[in-house]
């Protein structure tokens, strides 16, 4: 096991992003291959709408449904509800709770009034009219992506919230999907998955409506997917295979540290688990708990693969560690060092920052009540994770008194003129001019 983990060191002279590109060299890339093979995909349900859902299913998820079975009606929604413990419930009902009282505590703090001299600002939020949700499915049920993708979308006031979501070998949703879908307050539920979702929710199809804006995690499928229609129809933010980041020093424990980047290779063959780390004792000492706790579930299956796709890197002090961090940036950064907060004050690239041994990852997935959709393949340079934000649009209301319009008219055309543009000064000059 311990080769899995492979530990390198990381000198003063190292670049962070020669580090990167050596031992990532595609994560971050659509191959011209990836991007031919979903944009023919995409092109093609707009071209058979229905009929292309229903082939590409039999394709690629093994299903034979027809066009009338594309939505999930009322009645196996409440036939779900007898195939789920009453504590899945009360579990669901309890991450929407957290996740809803963060967001409406964002929302609430968007609008505000502004005036100053003769002019009245209301800058305003209004909501988005529709959103897709993705939410993968398959094999697995991820009822906490759901309430990560819909719950912000209702707090915000979407009036249609859209999911689909692949159907397993019987052509049945998972219960626990629907069941978060009913409590969150989804309207309408497709059972159909991968990059012909993307198109579906982009463009239409004779059952389902085209949405304003697309979001949720998936493969490299349907995050290219999402890339493509983006010209299109908004989208959310790359999401794709998992990331995380443990930052630590020698105070670190090394059980809880491996236990950590285990549950973030559970995730998929395709994610990245990565110690950094300032102390060598540390790091030998990680690898040391991977012999121990080897047997764990799902080691064979999955982690063990994603593992192969991690590292462990020691950096001589912690402003290296930092460099690269910012370089990297990771979905999850957990921060496991003395002075935690200072430290993860100074990074400056991640979607999500975690300080301590008590708030890992894996509860930040479910009930802690951030979102656990966060941008990956280093986009959290430049976005956030998901929020009530991203199904809002802003609106600024301004009203002017004779005297606000005053105190900016020589501003106004002196500007206006320097543009070229004399008629806007004559507007604003034409108020005040009689005759």
């Amino acid at each position: 096991m311990s080769q899995l983990l492979r530990v390198e060191p990381l000198g003063s002279s190292t670049v962070p992003g020669e580090v990167l590109k050596k031992r990532w060299p595609k994560t971050r890339k659509i191959s011209p291959e990836l991007e031919d093979y979903v944009k023919a995909i995409i092109e093609e349900v707009e071209r058979r709408g229905n009929d292309a859902l229903v082939d590409l299913t039999i394709k690629f998820d093994g299903v034979k449904l027809s066009p009338g079975d594309l939505r999930v009606g009322r009645e196996e929604i409440e036939k779900a509800y007898e195939k789920v413990y009453g504590e899945q419930i009360s579990a669901i009902e309890f991450a929407k709770q957290r996740v809803e009282t963060l967001e409406r505590n964002l929302l609430m703090r968007l609008d505000f009034k502004y005036e100053s001299e003769g002019i009245k600002i209301l800058s305003h939020t209004c909501p988005l009219r529709s959103v897709g949700c993705y939410v993968p499915g398959g094999g697995a049920a991820y009822p906490s992506t759901l309430i990560m993708t819909a719950v912000p979308a209702k707090v915000a006031g979407v009036p249609r919230v859209v999911v689909c979501s692949p159907p397993r070998g019987g052509g049945e949703i998972n219960p626990l999907t629907l069941v978060a879908a009913d409590i969150c307050g989804v309207d309408e539920i497709y059972r159909i998955g991968g990059a012909q979702a993307v198109a579906a929710l982009a463009y239409g199809t004779e059952t389902i409506r085209p949405v304003e804006k697309i979001v949720g995690p998936g493969n490299k499928y349907v995050q290219t997917a999402k890339m493509l229609v983006s010209k299109d129809v908004s989208i959310d933010m790359p999401a794709g295979p998992s990331e995380i980041v443990v930052l630590a020093d020698g105070s670190a424990d090394p059980r809880i540290v491996a236990l950590d980047l285990i549950s973030q290779a559970e995730h998929g063959a395709d994610g990245i688990s990565m110690l950094v780390t300032t102390s060598k004792n540390l790091a030998k000492a990680v690898v040391e708990e991977f012999e121990k706790i080897k047997s764990l579930p799902n080691m064979e299956t999955v982690v063990r693969a994603s593992l192969r796709n991690g590292l462990v890197l020691v950096c001589e002090d912690m402003e290296g560690a930092l460099a690269f961090v910012n370089e990297f940036a990771p979905e999850h950064v957990e921060v496991m060092v003395e002075d935690a907060w200072d430290i993860a004050e100074r990074i400056t690239s991640a979607g999500l920052i975690l300080i301590g041994e008590y708030t890992p990852v894996a509860a930040s997935d479910y009930c802690l009540g951030t979102n656990h959709v966060l941008p990956t393949g280093g986009y959290s340079r430049v976005l956030s994770g998901l929020s009530v934000l991203d199904f809002t649009r802003r609106v600024n209301i301004v009203e002017g008194s004779e005297e606000g319009l005053s105190r900016v008219r020589r501003n106004v055309r002196i500007l206006a003129e320097s543009e070229g543009l004399p008629n806007h000064a004559l507007a604003v000059e034409g108020r005040f001019k009689v005759g």
